[in-house]
């Protein structure tokens, strides 16, 4: 088996799904823009070869590495970057090499436009906030009337991440936001109170999950870039039944098949006359990837497993060959910002949580408005240790 790995050393632990692949005895041929000597050592050893391109951004540039590989090498069987930024291209590619596997740019629409995201939702009778695509001031005002008022969430129509999202909670707000919004299409939704939970999964052929988490994100990933907040989130120990109810829901009607995807959710703090009650879960969107940074790594902390090979088996076989070695637990992502003066030191911090850190590290300057400059990961048997960990790290000084 052939498999071409876009950009496998983005984020680094991406290496690891090269290096299940690779134990499973797959060729695993990467493509990337870092010249060779720059890769760790742990993706060389994880790849069978690997070719450099000017820029991942230069399409034919990287269709030629793809064409070299194939020839070479014999048919592609699988292409993947499993990052949503390279979703379009690698779809284009796979149309043009021939590669049955995964997804083709006719199945892109539904999972890029959160318009018909929500046509989907509707359809499979998937509780959501309600939603227009807003080309006017004039059609805004009638949304925000017909649902019973302020605030409304206003996002781009496609895009990834919280990036261009604006809270509007009156007339003002309104206003300036049709006066300075980019030039592309935006949704406007009912603002929902609630937090922002996923059901992570790795799917089969036939849609079935071989692998389920859930993550817990407060605040807003849209908030934290918005007010450079400090951040904080954690895996739950299990599945909500209501989040995977409609989790598996959500991923029969998109039809995903053989990916690991990361589906997000509001869990309702309010309840909502439209949606249902404290506790309940209205979808927010799908991303067809695994979820960002760290968090697959944090999913293993969890739940005493390792994804990457729950991945690769899939690829491999259709099936999940590796079973759970261990307890679950609550495992918590808590970052600092350089510009913030905390109460505790870095050393602090390493010093006192030394023996229950499962990871201490700095994070890249590219995500590092979204996750914070340095984080820490542990995890507890409950939460109200988390709690204790996430206050010591997170206290300012006066």
């Amino acid at each position: 088996m052939n498999f071409v790995f876009i950009s496998p050393n983005f984020p680094h632990t991406y290496w690891m799904f090269c290096d299940r692949l690779r134990r499973n005895g797959v060729n695993v041929l990467g493509i990337g823009d870092a010249p060779y000597f720059e890769l760790e050592d742990s993706l060389k050893n994880s790849l069978n070869e690997y070719y450099k391109v000017d820029s991942l951004e230069n399409y034919w540039a990287v269709r030629e590495a793809v064409r070299y590989f194939s020839e070479k090498y014999g048919h592609i069987d699988w292409l993947e970057s499993n990052n949503e930024y390279w979703l379009e291209q690698d779809a284009k590619l796979r149309s043009e090499f021939n590669i049955t596997t995964g997804i083709h740019p006719h199945d892109l629409e539904p999972w890029k436009h959160k318009s018909l995201m929500h046509k989907i939702y509707t359809e499979a009778g998937i509780p959501k906030a309600r939603q227009i695509v807003v080309s006017s001031l004039e059609l805004a005002k009638d949304f925000i009337r017909e649902i019973g008022g302020y605030p409304v969430c206003a996002k781009p129509d496609v895009g990834v991440g919280a990036a261009s999202t604006y809270k509007i909670e009156n007339d003002q707000q309104l206003e300036d936001f049709f006066r300075t919004k980019p030039p592309i299409v935006y949704v406007m939704e009912e603002f929902i109170e609630g937090n922002i939970c996923s059901y992570d999964a790795i799917v089969d052929s036939d849609s079935n999950p071989l692998f389920e988490s859930m993550g817990f994100f407060p605040p807003s990933i849209a908030d934290i870039l918005n007010k450079n907040l400090d951040l904080y989130f954690h895996i739950n120990k299990q599945v909500d039944p209501k989040l995977q109810e409609l989790g598996r829901k959500t991923v029969k009607a998109f039809k995903v098949k053989n990916r690991f995807v990361h589906l997000e959710f509001f869990c309702l703090t309010k309840a909502n006359s439209h949606i249902g009650e404290v506790g309940d879960f209205a979808a927010l969107e799908v991303n067809m990837r695994p979820a960002g940074g760290y968090t697959p790594d944090m999913m293993n902390f969890a739940h005493s497993t390792d994804v990457y090979q729950i991945w690769a088996d899939m690829i491999t076989t259709n099936k999940r060959i590796l079973k759970p070695d261990g307890d679950d637990y609550f495992c918590y992502y808590v970052s600092r910002r350089d510009h913030i003066h905390y109460l505790h030191s870095h050393e602090e911090v390493s010093s006192k949580y030394w023996n229950i850190l499962k990871m201490n590290e700095r994070m890249p300057e590219v995500l590092s408005g979204a996750m914070g400059s340095q984080m820490y990961v542990a995890c507890f048997a409950e939460k109200e240790d988390a709690k204790e960990f996430v206050n010591f790290i997170l206290a300012r000084a006066e």
